[in-house]
């Protein structure tokens, strides 16, 4: 997090360290309509069910359904959203034209330990009045969610830096000081992860990088396949009116997914049983 009272560093030089614009520091986004909002969350369930859904054709769909919607304007909430269509452009983020992009690292490789690979990625979250950020570290082997935050933001400081109770806190260094670290993590090619401060981190715990391919959702589809679950199962059917509230309901159903919802990929079992190697219980057994 950028502090303006800062005698040692100026707001520029923190902002340059972070890969941060110095202008979107400055910026006070204007609030939004509620209908923009009501569209925002129709046109994310649209596009959950297909990532591929550019404007064109989540304007089609719109107009079927009764709403008429210039594509202008899906485009910009979209840009809002962090989302485009997966075909030909990468989706979730843009990528940064100074950023250094690694290549992908796991086709063909077969995965089978925990923090063999992790995994990572961005989704919107909408709310009953304004939307926010969820960022997720997951082990690709087992599942688990390693760790999570929430913001209303999609700036690189995002995910390398929070603030929590006045301390320096981050998804990436929390996963890493709970669990070691990986021998490859796995990203798209969005700004947030490819901004050194996100990358130095990795390198600097000897970790292999590897990054999506453009326009290819498969590369990190057990990542997409949480997202899908974790909204259909539980966003989508509850409201959630601060960030304090969506943030307790996460941790919850993060916590249910993690040591309570078998698998049926991972025979059944719950991602804590594949990632620490434990057996179903025994009532569960066959």
């Amino acid at each position: 997090m950028i502090e303006p009272k800062n005698q040692q560093l100026s707001i520029s030089r923190q902002c340059k360290i972070l890969g941060v614009n110095r202008s979107s520091y400055y910026y006070r986004p204007k609030p939004i309509k509620q209908e923009d909002l009501d569209l925002m969350r129709k046109i994310d369930e649209l596009y959950l069910e297909n990532p591929s859904s550019g404007s064109r054709t989540i304007r089609r769909q719109l107009k079927r359904q009764g709403m008429i919607v210039s594509r202008k304007h899906i485009q910009r909430l979209m840009r809002l959203m962090g989302i485009e269509a997966v075909y030909p452009k990468p989706r979730t983020s843009r990528s940064h034209p100074q950023h250094k992009v690694y290549p992908y690292l796991l086709r063909d490789l077969t995965i089978n330990r925990p923090n063999q690979v992790w995994a990572t990625d961005i989704t919107y979250i909408p709310m009953d009045r304004g939307f926010m950020y969820l960022v997720a570290i997951m082990d690709w082997h087992s599942r688990k969610v390693l760790s999570w935050r929430v913001s209303n933001t999609l700036e690189p400081a995002f995910c390398v830096t929070a603030s929590n109770s006045g301390r320096l806190s981050n998804a990436l260094e929390e996963a890493l000081s709970h669990y070691g670290a990986p021998e490859i993590f796995n990203t798209d090619q969005g700004a947030q992860f490819t901004s050194n401060a996100f990358t130095q981190v990795l390198k600097d715990n000897h970790v292999a990088i590897s990054m999506d391919g453009r326009g290819r959702c498969q590369d990190n589809i057990f990542i997409e396949r949480l997202w899908w679950t974790l909204k259909h199962q539980y966003i989508y059917l509850h409201s959630f009116d601060t960030g304090k509230s969506l943030r307790r309901g996460l941790g919850k159903w993060i916590q249910y997914y993690n040591f309570a919802r078998g698998h049926s990929s991972l025979d059944d079992k719950t991602p804590d049983e594949v990632y620490y190697g434990l057996p179903r219980p025994f009532a569960e057994a066959a």
